[in-house]
């Protein structure tokens, strides 16, 4: 699988990751088992990037990668991990003392002394604009805890704000054909400042991989049920902000345009990693199946022009409205 580079700090990660959300919480159970057999069929898939949380599964996700990982000393997986999610979302949180302790926790969940990436998740927007907030983050590099940082984002405002941060390494941010906005503005600015680009929540949630239906119930313990307007976090995480129906509607349609040879998820993943400045795109999977055939589409063809022309469209006329004037 094609890699791409991270400037800082200086890691190729490949163009198709694997977000490890589903391996934590949120999403229904998964067990160890499942969650060990996902990371194998991805890493064996070409997959050398791991984006995860602390907050995932309050640990979880991340002690199940360093699991998987200490029994397979020959891979060269760069892992990215988030923090500030497990706590008051209040700007006065967001301090070096914390850091530190956000910091020694996921450390010894990964069971690493340096992680590869740390990312502030979905801080509040003035956290972005906090000189003091980026140079605790500076002495985290200086004490050699992370090797790098970035910031995970609600909104092209909030992308904007990080880039312009000198130190930044990357900014997550969910992008898909669903979500198109952040390619005029936060992917060119992006790759001026040498900032790498992690698309998240690629496939809406599930939308685009064409298997729901209207009368698809999810489980209760899913933020697919408990958070479908915004209940428990962003509205935007959650089928990228996209009301549920209009979204099965418009997924079918999109399902319709995918080439010979690739699924819809794969035309969707295939659509994000074609975009000036995407460096990798991290797809969740709760089965192997899912992981291989995630991976894949970092491996087919690009998709030709009267494709990725049907596809803006099909995003003009049914989802640019519901979702732009947000995000």
């Amino acid at each position: 699988m094609d890699e791409r580079e991270f400037v800082r700090p200086g890691r190729h990660a490949s163009v198709i990751g694997l977000g490890t959300w589903q391996l934590g919480a949120d999403w229904g159970d998964v067990d160890d088992k499942d969650a060990l057999a996902v990371l194998e069929a991805a890493a064996e898939s070409g997959v050398t990037f791991f984006d995860t949380a602390d907050v995932y599964g309050d640990g979880r996700s991340e002690q199940t990668i360093a699991a998987f990982l200490s029994g397979r000393p020959d891979l060269h997986v760069m892992v990215a991990t988030k923090m500030g999610r497990r706590v008051d979302q209040i700007p006065e949180n967001y301090v070096l003392d914390n850091f530190r302790a956000w910091n020694d926790r996921s450390r010894r969940n990964l069971g690493v002394d340096r992680v590869d990436l740390v990312q502030l998740h979905c801080p509040p927007t003035p956290v972005y604009s906090s000189d003091e907030v980026f140079d605790a983050l500076d002495t985290l590099v200086d004490e050699d805890r992370i090797a790098a940082y970035g910031v995970s984002v609600e909104t092209c405002a909030q992308a904007l704000t990080a880039i312009a941060r000198p130190n930044v390494a990357s900014v997550q941010i969910i992008l898909n054909p669903f979500r198109m906005k952040p390619l005029r503005e936060v992917l060119p600015a992006a790759r001026e400042a040498g900032v790498g680009i992690i698309a998240r929540v690629p496939l809406a949630s599930g939308l685009l991989s064409g298997k729901y239906t209207k009368e698809t119930v999810f489980g209760e313990n899913d933020h697919r049920t408990f958070n479908r307007h915004g209940e428990a976090f962003d509205q935007g995480e959650t089928f990228s902000g996209v009301d549920f129906a209009t979204g099965v509607e418009a997924a079918a349609e999109f399902g319709e345009l995918a080439p010979e040879g690739f699924t819809p998820a794969q035309t969707a993943l295939a659509w994000i990693v074609q975009q000036p400045g995407v460096t990798t795109v991290i797809p969740g999977a709760r089965s192997p199946e899912q992981a291989r055939a995630n991976a894949a589409a970092g491996k087919l063809p690009p998709l030709p022009p009267e494709t990725l022309a049907a596809i803006q469209a099909l995003y003009d006329r049914r989802i640019k409205d519901q979702v732009e004037s947000r995000w």
